[in-house]
């Protein structure tokens, strides 16, 4: 009997959510030659250490990744340690800016402990491309070279915008594909997986196992997941993204003020909730609706009991208009005149705002109170008593003020 589910099995969890598949004819052969032989797929997934966090988006492939692993198939993840050198032109109008080896190393030793929330890399194969690149010469990077030309480069849509647009294409950009697929020759892929965005480098990977004598690998892409601004892409330096190393509290907060209709798409790609369950979810009410995802989100993430404190916490504060339990408490080294303190220079000193002048609109907005009866700051100049342990609210964000100040009497600043 084999260790293994029947493929039909296979398929309907492998092309749940999936955005194309080249091909899903040879993906099924390769499944049907894997249950006969015993002989668990290599599937491949390539993420470039470019900054220190992990984020939602990245778990879309991720998490199919992780739904190979318990059909019993076997995760291969690469780890750009040579190809974020360079820079992934995919799905950009810009020229990436590659990393400098110390960026990359210490990047790359925090991916690990994150990619582990979705993945079991304890039993997957995990490679850094350095370890095939840094042995590259010259004579190398030229037969790599020879497998593409310019005429096919320069389809792809991002490259063609950019010489539409007058942006400057640069070699070593060019290079990105080949390496990538390259990874795929020298780990053997059968599936390599990545986002809609991805798909031309993924077929080169085909290319150049068909020229190395092996079987071309399956391509399947994901949907690219927009982030909180429910418009562009999730990404560090658009900053719309939601990190797994961020409190549940965050995670729960940023999800709650998606767009509603960025639900449905979240709820597929980053839930295992079934279609039905997410149609009947997102035709409720918009703010259960979220609740509800802010919760599978961080249950994922941080485990259920952080995600039953963090919703009790938000109906406190928003439900029940109750602040909660857990409230930062913030030193505030400033000195007050007879006990009081301008209102808009302590949302400054607080965090709670950046600039005066951001602070004044917040006060007019009718945005800020403060203490147990929540009195509301009335005028952009108002002098507001300040104690210790005040508690300060400016919309959804509730702060402790912890004095370590003198009480200037205000006759005496004469």
């Amino acid at each position: 009997m084999s260790a293994f589910p029947p493929v039909d099995e296979q398929l309907a969890v492998i092309l749940r959510g999936a955005a194309q598949t080249e091909t899903a004819a040879e993906l099924k052969k390769k499944l049907e030659k894997s249950r006969e032989t015993g002989k668990p797929l290599r599937v491949k997934y390539g993420i470039d250490p470019t900054g220190f966090d992990v984020h939602l988006g990245h778990t879309v492939p991720l998490r199919k990744l992780r739904q190979f692993q318990e059909l019993g198939h076997t995760a291969v993840l690469i780890i750009g340690t040579a190809t974020a050198a360079v820079g992934d032109p995919s799905g950009r109008d810009a020229s990436r800016q590659g990393l400098t080896p110390d960026q990359i190393e210490k990047n790359a030793q925090t991916y690990l402990t994150q990619i582990a929330k979705v993945v079991d890399v304890t039993k997957a194969e995990v490679r850094p491309n350095a370890e095939w690149f840094s042995k590259f010469g010259f004579a190398d990077v030229l037969r790599l070279l020879g497998h593409t030309t310019i005429q096919r480069m320069i389809e792809r849509d991002d490259f063609t915008n950019r010489i539409k647009a007058g942006t400057a294409i640069y070699l070593h950009e060019c290079l990105y594909p080949l390496m990538q697929g390259w990874d795929s020759v020298e780990i053997r892929a059968d599936v390599e997986l990545g986002g809609t965005e991805q798909l031309y480098n993924l077929m080169v990977g085909r290319d150049l196992q068909r020229a190395s004598g092996q079987e071309p690998q399956i391509c399947l892409t994901m949907p690219i997941l927009r982030g909180t601004d429910g418009e562009k892409k999730m990404g560090k330096s658009v900053g719309n993204y939601i990190g797994l190393s961020e409190p549940a509290k965050d995670m729960f907060g940023k999800t709650m003020r998606i767009p509603d209709a960025l639900m449905k798409e979240w709820f597929e790609l980053l839930t295992d909730r079934s279609a039905k369950e997410v149609a009947e979810i997102v035709a409720g009410h918009p703010n259960e609706a979220k609740k509800l995802l802010g919760s599978d989100i961080v249950t994922f993430y941080h485990g259920s009991a952080a995600a039953a404190e963090t919703i009790g916490d938000w109906n406190k504060q928003f439900s029940q208009r109750l602040d909660p339990d857990q409230i930062p408490l913030l030193l505030l080294k400033c000195e007050l005149q007879d006990g009081f303190f301008d209102a808009a220079q302590l949302l400054i000193e607080l965090g709670l705002c950046k600039s005066k002048s951001e602070a004044r609109r917040k006060i007019q907005e009718g945005a800020v109170n403060y203490g147990p009866d929540r009195t509301r700051v009335e005028g952009i100049g108002a002098m507001i008593p300040v104690t210790d342990r005040m508690i300060v609210r400016l919309g959804r964000r509730v702060v402790q003020v912890q004095l370590e100040v003198a009480d200037v009497n205000s006759n005496d600043l004469n």
